[in-house]
């Protein structure tokens, strides 16, 4: 799961070095320098790669404080 958020990660940002760079404690705002549209993007292609519904009203920034947090959420809907 987490090697395939990296992968979603470095196509939403369409930065193929990211696959490399990118670690189980980067952050997802910070290291990744994902925008707003981007997060969108990324959000909604999580749902549909991992068949999994993100409660937008639950969801929370933490979340996103490393790739490892925000693999935790998703094993948890």
């Amino acid at each position: 799961m987490e090697q395939k958020i990296i992968e979603i990660l470095s196509e939403i940002k369409e930065d193929e070095a990211l696959k490399d760079s990118l670690t189980l404690d980067s952050n997802i705002i910070d290291d990744v320098g994902i925008d707003s549209l981007q997060m969108i993007n990324f959000i909604l292609r999580v749902e549909e790669v991992f068949n999994k519904e993100i409660d937008y009203e639950k969801f929370e920034f933490s979340y996103l404080q490393s790739i490892n947090s925000f693999c935790n959420y998703l094993k948890t809907i």
